[in-house]
């Protein structure tokens, strides 16, 4: 699993390549906190290289959400494949992030 975060301006970008199970959640644990810093402005989750989530991965992504909510923020995700859509929807969590 790789994430790779720009920023640009208000904007943090966060890419994430490969799986996001449980593994892969605790080495990019640095990686989330660094992005739940930046939660006062815009965070976009760019999935369009993610091939799998675990709820490990969900937790990832909710913590980032809260983050975001206590400061401000909004969270966009976008570029999810049907499979992750397909988590999105089963978990909720369509319901609780701007898909795009």
């Amino acid at each position: 699993m790789e994430v790779k975060i720009n920023k640009n301006d208000n904007i943090v970008t966060a890419e994430f390549n490969g799986r996001l199970d449980t593994p892969a959640s605790l080495e990019i644990a640095q990686d989330i906190e660094s992005i739940k810093k930046e939660a006062s402005g815009t965070i976009v989750l760019d999935c369009s290289q993610l091939s799998y989530i675990s709820s490990s991965g969900l937790r990832l992504f909710l913590s980032i959400r809260k983050a975001a909510a206590e400061k401000g923020g909004k969270v966009i995700v976008k570029n999810i494949s049907n499979e992750i859509r397909t988590v999105f929807m089963m978990t909720g969590f369509l319901n609780l992030f701007e898909i795009q």
